[in-house]
């Protein structure tokens, strides 16, 4: 059920989301000092492809974490957790793509607090 869950979520909005979190790790890439952040959004982005039975810990944050979210937000998060969001809301009318939309939720979050994020196979 995990693996036709994930190539569904691919199929059905995984791919648009890994697309953004990709191509905001490649331009945080160009420079040097974005390149921790973009390393970040490649770890993200591989999380995008298969997010079922995976989960994000946030216990981690710290004074540095913190202020990389701040900027993360201010640049590129508020775009993602929109898309995020929108995704979300839409897969979530329907009463078997809520298991989805709980997927997008769980992302919009991640796009706000990326850096300190943990991610637990459960």
């Amino acid at each position: 059920m995990k693996t036709l869950g994930n190539v569904l979520w691919f199929l059905f909005g995984g791919f648009l989301l890994w697309l953004e979190w990709a191509f905001a790790g490649l331009l945080l890439c160009v420079t040097i000092i974005g390149i921790p952040a973009g390393v970040q959004c490649f770890k993200i982005a591989r999380l995008a492809i298969t997010p079922f039975k995976k989960e994000i810990d946030y216990q981690r944050m710290g004074f540095g974490s913190t202020l990389f979210n701040i900027l993360w937000i201010i640049v590129f998060g508020w775009e993602i957790a929109l898309t995020s969001l929108i995704c979300g809301i839409v897969w979530c009318v329907t009463i078997v793509g809520i298991p989805f939309g709980k997927q997008f939720f769980k992302y919009a979050a991640l796009s706000l607090m990326p850096f300190g994020a943990k991610v637990v196979h459960i």
